[in-house]
């Protein structure tokens, strides 16, 4: 229970102190991710040591961890953002400089077009990344999940969850997870496992957060907290649908269950 007060402590802290969340550095966001991704291991080990999940509170403690994964992401993406902000600075004053140039060599009469492009500030070099190749889906893949999927239109829930489990399990990084998590998650709230179906929405999300699913598997996630009775947690997650994916269709629907929810 310390170690998990502990975890706690480092996901609210944030929403405490929003002055100081503003004023972290790259590195103070690289040590809490380090902290908190230590937390969480831990706090994993003890689930499965314990056997808490199975007993009749583990939905409570499943929950919690969920929120300190969330703020593992969150974490995560703070760092892109202040990364991408340095690059926008650098970008800018790049631009300035060059700029500046121009214009003391046009003043003093010089020849402009013997200009070169200055060096990148901070004496790096620029490298394009070559975009990666769209994923394949190996024999079997696409018609196993479109038996699924069909399974699941039938309203078989039992049958999907299992065929979709089993298309996970066979191809766990495969470019379907993504849909196949999601889907499971569906399946499971037909058959009224909320707790378990709030886990695969947030394996869809965390494992694909960039996937075509991303933002309604965070709403699904969020609004099984709720229905949980996980509240403060729910309004955590239904409010990383806007902040992470702002003008989706999803957005209103997290707006109006963070309202049913009355969120602050």
């Amino acid at each position: 229970m310390r170690r998990l007060a502990l975890a706690l402590a480092l996901v609210l802290s944030p929403l405490v102190a929003p002055a100081q969340d503003r004023a972290e550095t790259l590195a103070d966001i690289r040590a809490q991710l380090s902290q908190l991704g230590g937390e969480l291991a831990g706090l994993r080990s003890e689930l499965v040591s314990t056997g808490a999940v199975a007993r009749s509170g583990g939905a409570d403690m499943l929950a919690r961890m969920e929120v300190l994964e969330l703020e593992l992401m969150r974490l995560t993406g703070r760092t892109e953002e202040l990364e991408l902000r340095v690059a926008r600075i650098v970008s800018d004053g790049e631009n300035r400089l060059g700029d500046l140039e121009f214009r003391i060599v046009e003043l003093e009469g010089g020849d402009v077009s013997s200009l070169t492009t200055p060096p990148p500030l901070g004496g790096g070099a620029t490298v394009a990344t070559p975009a990666a190749p769209k994923p394949q889906t190996a024999v079997g893949e696409q018609a196993d999940f479109d038996r699924a999927r069909a399974v699941l239109g039938q309203g078989d829930f039992r049958t999907a969850e299992n065929l979709f489990a089993a298309h996970a399990a066979a191809w766990p990084s495969g470019p379907l997870t993504g849909e196949v998590l999601f889907l499971r998650g569906e399946a499971l709230e037909g058959l009224g496992d909320t707790a378990t179906a709030a886990r695969s929405y947030l394996e869809s999300f965390s494992g694909y957060p960039d996937g075509p699913r991303a933002a309604e598997a965070l709403f699904r996630l969020g609004r099984a907290l709720g229905r949980l009775g996980q509240t403060h947690e729910a309004c955590l997650t239904l409010g990383e649908v806007s902040a992470r994916y702002p003008g989706h269709a999803m957005q209103a629907e997290a707006d109006t269950e963070r309202m049913a929810l009355a969120c602050p």
